[in-house]
Order: structure tokens, then C-alpha cells, then sequence
């Protein structure tokens, strides 16, 4: 099975220091470019997340401070790793809902500027978990027949999304072998920022995901509700939720 594309894909995961993408960083990053005509390319960084690595989340991927003292912060490895994804799609294990969102909101604090609207998101797991509902180690024990050593390594578990992938191709028919068709069946919503908080309707018009005003536009709440903008900016969300949002109201104006 080769993939058939159109654009380099980029398989990617993160190991982070916790799963909050508004407040937690990435410790490291491993991600295998597949380029059209077949060839390959990977690369595993160790970065520097500026905080101290919790417990639980070293016990998880096994990266611990002392691992990553002497490791570059993610500003100063963000441009390389923009310029080495320019034009690619991107695919993941969760990505959609864990690695993207992180990834971009690292991107702001960079100052990196990277537009990631045009990519298609190929998330793996939502495939796995429409067909299967399964874990990345138990998928590819049942799609690749073999166990995946060195899980929660991100060098491991982005090789192992990308054999889960190619396996997936091959079992299930109707999965079309493009990926603007693997995008749109491995999407939950389609949604106006990384995080989710506000999507498209059947309409396409942009609603609230979330909250009180969960299921209504935004521009009809911000017109009613002003202050909703207010303390969507000052609270606990992400830099592209709030740039997203920002955009909208600029619009009306």
C-alpha cells in the first residue's frame, strides 16, 4: 500500500508535560514526512519545555528535567520545524484533539507565524476509533500484528500511526486512499479554532461549542452579550481560540 497524495504528509506526535493545551508544553516531538513519490523522512526532538515536568507525566513518556536540561526551548527550534512542515498535511493519533491544538498554540508563543487552516487533518485514532474504539498499542497489535515497543515514546507511537494508517487502507474499503477524504471522516466537527471551543454549523456559520451559548453564533453573541468576549480573553483559553474569536468580532465591526 503506498498513500496517495498530493502534498507531503507529516505523521507527528508529542510528548508533553501535562494535557492541558492552553498551559502545558512539549518535551518532545517526532514526525515522519512521507513525501508523494514514496520517500521518507524523520525526525525526534528533545526540547526544553521551560517548567518543570510533572511526575505523572514523566512516569507516562519517561522524560524527566534532568532529560532535557541542556535540550533547545521549542522558540528556538520553531522555525525549523515550520520550515519542515511548510505545505504538508498533517496526520496523528489524537491529533485532532490533542497534538494540532497544542502544536499551534506553541507556534503563537514563538511569535512563529505558520497558517495551518489550509492543512488536511488526518487523525488516525478517530478512524481506529469508528472501526475498533482501541488504544495506538492495541491498534497496531491488531492492524500490524506486532506489539509497539517503546509506547509513549514519540518516535515509537508516530511510526506506529503511520503503519496503523497504511493498515487501515488496506482492511477497510471504503476508506478512500486521499486525504482530503481521510480528513474529513477522521474530523469530529469542523471546527473554527484548533481547540474546538467554536465550530461550523450545517450552514457554516460559526457557533459556540461550548457553554451557555453552546449551539449559537457567535456574531448574534457578541452582539447580545458583549462581555462574553471579554471574558472569553481574560480566561483560560487557548491564544488560537481567542485569535480566532477576535477575528469573527473584527469582522462585524
Amino acid at each position: 500500500m503506498k498513500l496517495n497524495l498530493k502534498n507531503p504528509l507529516v505523521f507527528f506526535d508529542l510528548e508533553t508535560t501535562g494535557t492541558n493545551i492552553n498551559s502545558d508544553r512539549i518535551v518532545e516531538i517526532c514526525y515522519l514526512k512521507v513525501y508523494p513519490n514514496g520517500n521518507e523522512e524523520s525526525k525526534t526532538l528533545r526540547i526544553n519545555p521551560e517548567m518543570h515536568i510533572p511526575e505523572g507525566a514523566s512516569a507516562v513518556h519517561h522524560i524527566y528535567d534532568e532529560d532535557v536540561a541542556g535540550c533547545p526551548t521549542f522558540r528556538e527550534v520553531a522555525k525549523n520545524i515550520a520550515h519542515d512542515i511548510e505545505g504538508c498535511d498533517l496526520a496523528g493519533f489524537n491529533s485532532n484533539r490533542f497534538d494540532v491544538p497544542l502544536l499551534a498554540e506553541e507556534f503563537l508563543r514563538a511569535n512563529v507565524d505558520i497558517d495551518l487552516s489550509r492543512r488536511k487533518f488526518i487523525d488516525v485514532q478517530v478512524i481506529f476509533h469508528k472501526k475498533e474504539e482501541r488504544t495506538l498499542s492495541a491498534a497496531v497489535k491488531f492492524y500490524c500484528h506486532r506489539e509497539l515497543d517503546g509506547a509513549h515514546g514519540a518516535e515509537a507511537d508516530t511510526r506506529g500511526t503511520y503503519e496503523v494508517l497504511m493498515a487501515q487502507l488496506d482492511r477497510y474499503p471504503d476508506l478512500q486512499n486521499d486525504m482530503a477524504f481521510l480528513s474529513d471522516y477522521s474530523r469530529q466537527n469542523r471546527n473554527v479554532d484548533f481547540a474546538g471551543r467554536m465550530i461550523y454549523d450545517d450552514k457554516g456559520v460559526e457557533i459556540f461549542n461550548f457553554g451557555k451559548y453552546k449551539g449559537l453564533a457567535v456574531t448574534e453573541v457578541l452582539k447580545r452579550d458583549p462581555s462574553y468576549y471579554s471574558w472569553i480573553m481574560g480566561s483560560d483559553f487557548t491564544l488560537n481560540t481567542k485569535a480566532m474569536l477576535t477575528k469573527i468580532r473584527l469582522r462585524g465591526v
